[in-house]
């Protein structure tokens, strides 16, 4: 209830303050000068729906979307001791953090991966994949469930679709105010929306798109390095970075778009695209753990 009030709080708080940032800025007077009849009080609601709507449509369909996408089966009753295994550690970590037990899952892939999804912290799942089961000790599974669990714990599925929630409304915003000032002043059209409209939007949207993913991909990033400090709290810094080590040595799963970012671990990119990057460079996250570990042994 409090996430979700979270939620409408601050999707009324980014259209106020858009509002009467734009109406400071003479942004509004400065269109109706030009000859623009752009309503900006309605398409900052209109933005806003459609922007933080979309986020939070998909997180609450998150886990159905998850199973379908990924084959991940629920264990619903352990047919094997891993099995019986997996449901007892994620139960005992539940109770650790002090949230509802999750759903756990197996997902059918060679590769290492793993991956937190749900709409709060207490409606959740946590899947592995058989390749993770197949090539890592129980303390490395142990490890990687604890960190999987931390993101559960502290929220990150519904922080994150906050933040996705408010980069969408800036983007739908923007977009159309840009088409519409191409379409109304410098095209000069005055019945209805024309070409230029459409053609600028679209343009418009797909480039702010995609630098509105970079706040999003650093914030994820940020995430990854506090999920690793509750997995090596769950299991242990040293087999934190066992696991991580042994998954700098295979390239990941690929995990569909929606669940990267709650992944273990992600495909590499090369230095230029880090800024697009869910993952922080494994490299960097042992140095951060490592760097902790000696602090706390001192």
């Amino acid at each position: 209830m409090q996430r979700i009030l979270l939620f409408l709080l601050t999707n009324i708080a980014i259209m106020v303050i858009l509002s009467i940032t734009l109406r400071i800025l003479g942004v509004d007077s400065l269109l109706m000068q030009n000859g623009s009849d752009l309503n900006i009080n309605a398409l900052v609601i209109f933005s806003g729906v459609f922007g933080f709507g979309g986020a939070f449509i998909s997180l609450a369909i998150s886990k159905w979307m998850a199973k379908r996408m990924t084959g991940a089966k629920v264990i619903s009753s352990p047919s094997n001791n891993i099995e019986k295994w997996l449901i007892e550690t994620v139960e005992n970590q539940s109770k650790t953090v002090g949230i509802k037990m999750p759903e756990v899952a197996i997902f059918p892939s060679n590769q290492m991966n793993a991956f937190a999804t749900g709409a709060s912290k207490n409606n959740a799942l946590v899947a592995v994949s058989q390749g993770l089961l197949d090539n890592m000790t129980q303390g490395e599974i142990e490890a990687v469930l604890g960190h999987e669990m931390s993101h559960v714990a502290n929220g990150d599925m519904v922080t994150l679709t906050l933040i996705q929630g408010v980069v969408n409304t800036f983007v739908i915003f923007f977009s159309r105010v840009i088409g519409h000032i191409v379409d109304r002043v410098i095209l000069k059209n005055q019945r209805g929306y024309g070409i230029g409209y459409f053609v600028t939007t679209i343009f418009a949207q797909v480039i702010l798109s995609i630098l509105a993913s970079v706040i999003v991909m650093y914030f994820s990033r940020k995430r990854e390095y506090i999920a690793d400090t509750g997995g090596a709290d769950l299991a242990g810094h040293q087999n934190m970075i066992n696991a991580l080590k042994r998954l700098g040595q295979k390239e990941p799963e690929a995990l569909p778009e929606q669940l990267a970012a709650f992944g273990i671990g992600e495909k590499p990119k090369s230095n230029r695209s880090q800024l697009w990057s869910s993952h922080p460079p494994i490299e960097d996250r042992i140095r951060a753990l490592e760097k902790r570990a000696q602090q706390l042994n001192k």
